[in-house]
């Protein structure tokens, strides 16, 4: 696989560890004026491998266990400021997004007004597809079941321009809008990697997108598919088919719930604390092998993981 070139993933976390040396800086012109650079960026991806970016092979067995072979996780834990993975280099492979893709798409949808908050309304077209799709519902509803046909029809209705703007504005994965506006993010044509997929995600949690804070905010609740009181659970799945292969993605952020005690006249009332971790497990297997339900199988992996990092309880 080809390194990413690093201005294609500043919002990214591993790829600055593959990225290959710029053609400028093989010119003995350069060299002079680049060498103090080369010298702190080589000092600084030395403090990441060491200390802020940390590989767990023993998260392969979990995959292992379940006869998956071509695998990868990615973990940020923003209160300690460090990465963790399993798998670099599929890390920073891109992928279709396929149904993660629903996260973006909802955004956009209420940037532009066409959806005006996350109770849009569109009709069963009358097509029989799912029980679970062939039905009247609102955004919030067809995210939840993942309803194809419902966000088909919302990139319709936001149209080739306006999701372009978006998709380059955010510099989403490679960019690339190939096909029916209906179908790229299915078609293989838009891919995005998992280390791209959580760097997103951390700016959308944290309202940095170049959106509203509101659009933000909605999409971040329509995720949410677990609730305890230890912790809260967010993420979308993703399943599409390639050459003969389908991918499985499950992305999101968790939320570890602590109790604290805030000392007598503080500003903080609140006796709680959230802190949050944000994910992106991805693997492949041949189309052909329905020995497993494997979107089962990927959600009990990312609880294997997240237990194993102590984000949820064991």
């Amino acid at each position: 696989m080809a390194a990413i070139k690093r201005w294609d993933l500043k919002d990214s976390f591993l790829g600055l560890l593959l990225v290959p040396l710029r053609p400028e800086y093989q010119s003995v012109s350069h060299m002079r004026k680049s060498i103090l650079s080369i010298c702190l960026l080589a000092l600084f991806i030395g403090s990441c491998r060491d200390v802020r970016i940390k590989e767990h092979k023993e998260w392969g067995k979990t995959f292992e266990d379940n006869g998956i072979k071509n695998a990868c996780f990615i973990l940020r834990d923003h209160n300690h400021e460090s990465v963790h993975y399993y798998n670099k280099e599929r890390c920073t492979q891109r992928f279709l997004p396929a149904s993660t893709f629903k996260i973006f798409n909802s955004l956009i949808a209420l940037e532009t007004a066409v959806a005006s908050d996350d109770q849009l309304t569109i009709k069963w077209d009358g097509v029989t597809r799912r029980p679970e799709w062939d039905k009247d519902m609102t955004m919030r509803e067809a995210f939840k079941v993942s309803n194809v046909a419902f966000y088909q029809e919302v990139a319709r209705r936001i149209g080739p321009a306006r999701m372009k703007h978006y998709i380059d504005t955010v510099k989403y994965g490679n960019m690339k809008i190939e096909g029916s506006i209906d179908n790229f993010w299915l078609n293989n044509s838009l891919q995005i990697s998992a280390d791209e997929q959580i760097g997103l995600l951390k700016k959308m949690y944290f309202g940095e997108l170049p959106m509203t804070e509101r659009s933000q905010r909605i999409v971040k609740t329509m995720m949410l598919q677990e609730e305890t009181p230890a912790y809260k659970l967010f993420y979308k799945t993703g399943t599409g088919e390639v050459n003969g292969k389908t991918i499985y993605w499950v992305v999101g952020f968790a939320e570890k719930i602590m109790k604290v005690k805030e000392p007598e006249g503080s500003m903080n009332k609140s006796d709680e604390r959230n802190y949050p971790f944000f994910f992106a497990e991805n693997f492949e297997l041949p189309t052909s092998d329905t020995s497993k339900n494997w979107g089962k199988v990927r959600i009990d992996i990312l609880h294997d993981v997240l237990k194993s990092y102590e984000v949820l309880p064991k």
